[in-house]
C-alpha cells in the first residue's frame, strides 16, 4: 500500500534549515502502516533534505561549507540568464539532493541516535514550501 502525506515549511531562505524529523513521524503514525519506507521530497530546484545532527555547531559548519562550495556572490550563468540571483541556491540543492528514504518498523523511523531529518532552503527569498512523506509498506 501508498500513502502520502504532506506538510509545508515557512522558510527565510539563505541556507535556512529546519529540523522536519517530528513532521514525517506524525505522517508514518498516522498512516495505516506498520511497517516499510518513508520517501521524504521536496518539489523544489533550490531546496534540499538530508539527515544531520541537528545542533547548532554542525549547523555552522554546514553553511560555511556550503558557502564554500557554492558561494553566494559566485559568477553562476543561471543567474546571467534568469537575472534572479539564485543561481547558488541551485547548485546547493543539486548537490544535496531533493529526497532521503527513511525504514519504519513499528511506526517508528529507524533513524539513527544523533540523526534528524532536515530540509534546508537555499533560495535567495522566504517562502512557503511543501514537503511531500510518500510511504510504502504493510
Amino acid at each position: 500500500m501508498v500513502i502520502t502525506h504532506q506538510f509545508h515549511i515557512s522558510t527565510e531562505g539563505f541556507c535556512d534549515i529546519h529540523n522536519i524529523t517530528t513532521h514525517v513521524e506524525m505522517g508514518v503514525q498516522e498512516s495505516s502502516l506498520s511497517n516499510g519506507v518513508a520517501t521524504v521530497f521536496t518539489p523544489s530546484a533550490t531546496s534540499a533534505i538530508t539527515t544531520v545532527e541537528y545542533e547548532d555547531g554542525m549547523l555552522a559548519d554546514f553553511e560555511l561549507f556550503l558557502e564554500q562550495l557554492a558561494p553566494q556572490a559566485g559568477h553562476y550563468k543561471h543567474n546571467d540568464r534568469w537575472h534572479d540571483g539564485n543561481g547558488f541556491s541551485h547548485v546547493r540543492a543539486a548537490f544535496l539532493g531533493p529526497s532521503i528514504s527513511i525504514p519504519f518498523t513499528d511506526k517508528r523511523l529507524m533513524l539513527g541516535t544523533w540523526q534528524q531529518i532536515a530540509f534546508m532552503d537555499f533560495d535567495n527569498r522566504p517562502r512557503t514550501r511543501p514537503i511531500i512523506v510518500q510511504m510504502i509498506g504493510e
